[in-house]
């Protein structure tokens, strides 16, 4: 087991329904580290980029208005198996499908309305680290 960096984003509904300092709280008792915390409203060249395996699908229009409808807080979370504890800790993407005690079992609204983003590998946790947090694309 080795200590990881990965990102997190905390979606608009996180902030408009004041979750934010709840979810940093079970984050930090997962004994990982926040190194890194920006707020930030995202243009259309950060969501393209990030987002950029959904471009094609239908829904893409409105994933982008939905993450524009507010600022998001941009997280870098370190720790031993960082990536996997957060993903856990965040939990299925389908909030009718995510477990009661995670972050979007207990607050998600829907698919997009899920309140997190969390790096799904390594690989996605390098890239998007690198573009949010030293304006790197890769």
């Amino acid at each position: 087991m080795s200590a990881e960096k990965t990102l997190v984003i905390l979606k608009p509904d996180a902030i408009k329904r004041k979750l934010v300092g709840e979810i940093i709280s079970a984050i930090e008792k997962k004994d990982l580290d926040i190194t890194y915390m920006e707020i930030k409203s995202l243009s259309d060249e950060d969501l393209k980029y990030h987002y950029h395996e959904h471009a094609t699908k239908p829904y893409f229009s409105s994933l982008m208005d939905y993450m524009q409808s507010g600022p998001v807080v941009v997280l870098v979370v370190e720790g031993e198996n960082a990536i996997k504890v957060i993903r856990k800790l965040s939990g299925s993407t389908d909030p009718l499908e995510a477990d009661s005690g995670t972050i979007r079992g207990k607050y998600a609204i829907s698919k997009t309305k899920n309140i997190i983003h969390a790096s799904d590998g390594e690989e996605s946790a390098i890239r998007e680290t690198s573009y949010f947090v030293e304006g790197k694309k890769q």
